[in-house]
């Protein structure tokens, strides 16, 4: 008999982050620039969130999920498969962080330190991403000469970044307060086995 990659459980907690991530990148302030815009979201507080609770695979998939069936819902359809990689990187890069040899940490200031990390690392894994893709796009699809590329990138890093920084704090906000309740009800068990 096959064993099974993932748990019933497993499928609905990616599920169920994923329906997160769609509704809180809904929760947006569009911002025009460079002709396709970008946007505040709290999207990401969900992407994170997802890799610091369920681990690397999980947190990937429901922020990969999430936020592509946001944008085959939006004028942004065309990049889906973009945001889907990008995305799955930002709560692989958080869950591998915050789970790798889990099991040997002990204390909880190393278990606070490693989450913190971890957010940290999955942030700016996406805002590099986000940056290279914006340059790759505006200059060699766009066909935008340098000095019309790098205004745009600076405004969309800006914005980025503070998606990224409220994503961080937002993000480790939730999973301090919600970690231990989850322990508790044993739903956090299978997120160390799928890293």
């Amino acid at each position: 008999m096959k064993k099974q990659k993932f748990s019933t459980r497993q499928i609905v907690q990616i599920a169920l982050m994923a329906a997160l991530v769609f509704v809180g990148t809904n929760m947006r302030i569009k911002i025009p620039v460079g002709g396709d815009g970008t946007m505040l979201h709290l999207g990401n507080v969900f992407c994170l969130l997802a890799g610091l609770l369920f681990g690397a695979v999980p947190g990937g998939l429901a922020a990969g999920l999430g936020s592509a069936i946001f944008d085959l819902t939006s004028e942004y359809a065309s990049e889906a498969w973009i945001t889907f990689i990008n995305k799955f990187l930002m709560g692989f890069v958080a869950g591998l962080v915050a789970h790798w040899h889990a099991k040997h940490v002990q204390t909880k200031t190393e278990t606070r330190l490693r989450t913190i990390v971890a957010g940290v690392a999955g942030s700016v894994t996406y805002c590099v991403l986000y940056i290279l893709k914006t340059i790759v796009t505006q200059h060699y699809i766009n066909g935008l000469v340098w000095p019309a590329v790098w205004p745009i990138v600076a405004v969309k890093g800006m914005v980025t970044f503070t998606n990224g920084m409220i994503a961080v704090v937002v993000s480790l906000l939730l999973v301090f307060a919600l970690r231990p309740a989850l322990r508790r009800a044993h739903l956090l068990d299978a997120a160390d086995s799928i890293t």
